[in-house]
């Protein structure tokens, strides 16, 4: 591989993570770890800074319906990670987003917004209705239909019954680092049916998804908004 000269990108910005779960987190984390070296040369990345607030914080805001109060816990790690020198956030974490309107006008730094990513990356690949996988609080929020809307992108919510199971698993296995062979076939099978209901690709709208779903076993193009963030998160330091 031939590495660009460093000092042609001297200076990147450092980014600062506000990590929910640990594994979406640490999966944005070692991506633009992994691929920062294309732009800055041999192990070179921009310095990142993390802050992570206890996951069942946020778990209780959500369940109570309170978005004010995710929000005030976003800005809390918003506040640390500026005083420790960031000059941009990023959340990898879909969910908690459905609070950024609390957030952004009150934050000491820009935010990138993952769905806004998300949703520039589907129209830039011309999907024309996106399946969206995620969270209960996710999938029936606004973050996705807001964002996909400003791009003219249609997209499916999962039934009912199949939000409750997509829900199941992200909270009680991949979140937890575990990986049910079962459980991953049916999201291999939820996300075929997606496709025979007219999806043309799917979102993997929490990201420890892209932990068990790929291109590889996945029958409809993925939008990977993990990776797609941590992307973003590395041009803008960048550029």
């Amino acid at each position: 591989m031939t590495y660009p000269d460093p000092a042609s990108t001297a200076n990147p910005r450092t980014i600062g993570i506000v990590a929910c779960s640990s594994e979406g987190a640490a999966l944005c984390y070692r991506t633009i770890c992994a691929r920062a070296p294309a732009l800055l040369g041999p192990h070179a990345h921009p310095e990142i800074v993390l802050h992570g607030a206890s996951l069942a914080d946020y778990v209780a805001a959500l369940e109570a319906g309170d978005l004010a109060a995710v929000g005030a816990i976003m800005l809390r790690s918003a506040e640390k990670l500026a005083g420790a020198g960031a000059d941009v956030l990023i959340c990898p974490d879909n969910t908690i987003h459905a609070a950024i309107s609390h957030v952004r006008p009150r934050s000491p730094l820009p935010w990138l917004h993952i769905a806004e990513v998300v949703a520039s990356e589907a129209r830039r690949r011309g999907v024309r209705r996106a399946a969206l996988l995620g969270t209960r609080w996710l999938v029936d929020s606004s973050v996705y239909p807001d964002a996909l809307g400003a791009e003219d992108i249609a997209f499916l919510r999962p039934e009912e019954e199949e939000k409750d199971e997509v829900a199941r698993i992200i909270m009680d296995e991949l979140v937890n680092d575990i990986h049910v062979p079962a459980s991953v076939a049916y999201l291999e099978s939820l996300i075929a049916r997606m496709r025979d209901r007219g999806c043309d690709a799917v979102i993997l709208g929490c990201t420890e998804l892209p932990l068990v779903l790929s291109d590889q076993n996945s029958v409809l193009p993925t939008l990977d908004s993990t990776r797609l963030l941590a992307d973003a998160a590395l041009r803008y330091a960048v550029s």
